[in-house]
């Protein structure tokens, strides 16, 4: 007996929901509550749980398709129908033409596909590596769609696949590594078998849906050099690079690690002894990374440029997969190395400052391809640029007195709040009570309508390897200082990992860029849309300076001085409005009464 599973609330005032992904294919079996396909609405991303135990027979909303609460959207039953082959008890003419396309989706899933795989795996060498998706093209195999990857995203860009054609790969393996303008993210298989056809090379951009590849059984191909392939394929793990580069006809490194097997267990020893050759390096990295698994393309670059190699890196990712963090701890442990004669031999040290030659920076006569987020980037600001009538007005501020004020208590503050104590929460928390203040700078225009915000939520603008990201810390006017540095730490240094997800870089009503941290006195920002305005933070610096005392006497002292300059959409907030939220954080500032916020 079959059961129709319907689309479910999933809301107050949702009525319809589209279909993302389809997490079971026709013949597959289900348990009660095992996720059966995701769905997306103008509110959340989630998963449906299925209501029944048994084997899908029809699927009747496909990928991409929207569907009404209620509506049909999967027959499940005791699978005797063969799938949707008898798929014409419902007396749909659409079901049953789509059967003879889902039917072979259900063979891998027989217990026959775990001896296909091992037949088809051992024969993937140079010419069949390219024959395989004509293999695939007859629909054997389960597609491999773009999944969602945020509430506001609709595609993202293949930067890295972990799998080559002719590859095994197990449920919930990463499969492929999909940037977006807002994260970056390993995608998973969501079936077991052969990698049977790449649709979406690395570099090009796919839609949320669109079929990135196919997986499902190759027993197809090559049949007849099953028996002999196993033991050489397993000889060939044992011996490493050699027979890997053989196995990647595809990769650039593969001419390059030819040759350099023989002598390397004789040079390895050298290697690292031999810093003044960055050029070998380089070439090192990128026969290491073969050798100790996949690696993205800014881990390689990031080794290549720091003349790290990355078979002597110890992988910490799943795997034993490398990446940015094991580099980088590599990076310090030979930085310290180097320091190490450096500080024994002071008297050579002037010497060898002086002689030290010109940074060049390996992009330079290059050319590459525009990241998604710089493009992404790109388009907003020539969209906002574009849209407001946007100007800068800067004010200088004393910060004497903060600089004092965090030099006495960023010990004690560190250990009692657990982060930093830097200038940007004293900063942030001046710009958050203006807000209150002057609410035209935490404002919006809708049409001809002009909304206040209800909360003050500060974008952040942070600068990575990645590119300019803006995470978000909401409500900030409820927290006091010690907790704007807590999500000033958290929020930086999860930008830094490329750990943000979508939702923190939502919802930004007004934006702080501390330009001042790459020692620039001060800037016009861009105001990002549908903001109306942006402060930027010059850098503290000490210069001669007038004050005067208590008896309005003045003289000329050695003071910490920064420039705040704010740029605003000049349709909502006239210079008046900007001079007066400016004075209000330069009056608060140079008083420095933080003393309390502090446990001073």
């Amino acid at each position: 007996m079959s059961e129709t599973v319907k689309m479910p609330a999933l809301g107050e005032s949702v009525t319809e929901g589209t279909v993302t992904r389809w997490l079971k294919s026709v013949g597959d079996t289900v348990e009660v509550d095992e996720p059966l396909l995701e769905v997306s609405t103008d509110k959340v991303d989630t998963e449906i749980p299925s209501p029944v135990a048994g084997t899908i027979e029809q699927i009747l909303v496909q990928e991409d398709e929207d569907a009404e609460v209620g509506a049909d959207l999967v027959v499940i039953g005791d699978g005797s129908g063969s799938g949707a082959a008898d798929s014409g008890d419902s007396g749909a003419e659409a079901a049953a033409e789509e059967a003879p396309a889902e039917e072979p989706a259900a063979e891998p899933s027989q217990g026959e596909d775990l001896a296909s795989d091992e037949t088809a795996a051992p024969s993937t060498d140079t010419p069949a590596s390219e024959e395989k998706p004509a293999a695939g093209g007859s629909g054997e195999g389960q597609e491999v769609t773009m999944p969602a990857l945020g509430e506001s995203v609709t595609e993202g860009t293949v930067t890295r696949w972990l799998k080559s054609v002719g590859d095994t790969v197990e449920v919930d393996e990463p499969l492929l590594e999909v940037s977006t303008d807002k994260v970056d993210t390993e995608i998973p298989s969501p079936v077991a078998g052969t990698v049977i056809e790449i649709r979406v090379q690395e570099d090009e951009d796919a839609e949320v849906g669109a079929v990135l590849a196919i997986v499902g059984d190759s027993s197809g191909s090559a049949p007849a050099a099953a028996p002999a392939a196993p033991a050489p394929e397993a000889k060939a793990e044992e011996k490493a690079p050699e027979p890997a580069a053989e196995e990647k006809p595809a990769a650039a490194p593969a001419p390059k690690e030819t040759p350099a097997p023989a002598p390397a267990p004789e040079k390895a020893p050298a290697a690292p002894a031999a810093p003044a050759a960055p050029a070998p390096q380089a070439d090192a990295s990128v026969s290491g990374a073969e050798s100790s698994g996949y690696v993205t393309p800014l881990v390689r670059k990031m080794a290549a440029e720091a003349g790290i190699d990355l078979s002597t890196v110890s992988g910490t990712g799943l795997g034993g997969r490398i990446r940015k963090q094991d580099v980088q701890k590599a990076i310090d442990a030979q930085a310290q190395q180097q320091a190490a004669p450096a500080a024994s031999a002071p008297a050579g040290a002037p010497a060898a400052a002086a002689a030290a030659p010109v940074e060049v920076s390996p992009l330079r006569g290059t050319e590459e391809k525009m990241t998604r987020i710089r493009k992404v980037t790109a388009k907003r600001m020539m969209e906002s640029l574009h849209s407001m009538a946007q100007l800068t007005t800067a004010v200088e501020v004393d910060m004497t007195r903060v600089a004092k004020l965090r030099g006495r208590a960023k010990d004690s503050f560190a250990q009692r709040e657990g982060a930093k104590l830097t200038f940007l929460p004293f900063i942030m928390q001046a710009a958050v009570e203006a807000l209150k203040t002057y609410p035209k700078l935490n404002a919006t225009i809708d049409g001809e309508t002009i909304r206040y915000g209800a909360s003050e939520n500060i974008g952040m603008a942070a600068d990575t390897e990645r590119g300019l990201v803006v995470p978000v810390i909401k409500n900030s006017g409820d927290l006091n200082l010690a907790g704007l540095a807590r999500q000033i730490g958290d929020l930086g240094a999860r930008a830094k990992g490329n750990k943000l997800t979508p939702d923190d870089l939502q919802g930004a009503t007004f934006t702080i860029t501390n330009t001042g941290s790459g020692g620039a006195l001060w800037d016009t920002p861009i105001v990002p849309d549908p903001q109306v305005g942006i402060l930027g933070c010059g850098t503290i610096v000490k210069r001669p300076a007038v004050v005067q005392n208590a008896e309005g006497d003045d003289s000329i002292a050695i003071r910490s001085m920064m420039y705040l300059f704010l740029s605003y959409d000049h349709r909502l907030v006239d210079g008046g409005d900007a001079a007066r939220f400016l004075t209000h954080m330069k009056k608060r500032l140079e008083e420095g009464a933080f003393e309390s916020d502090l446990g001073l």
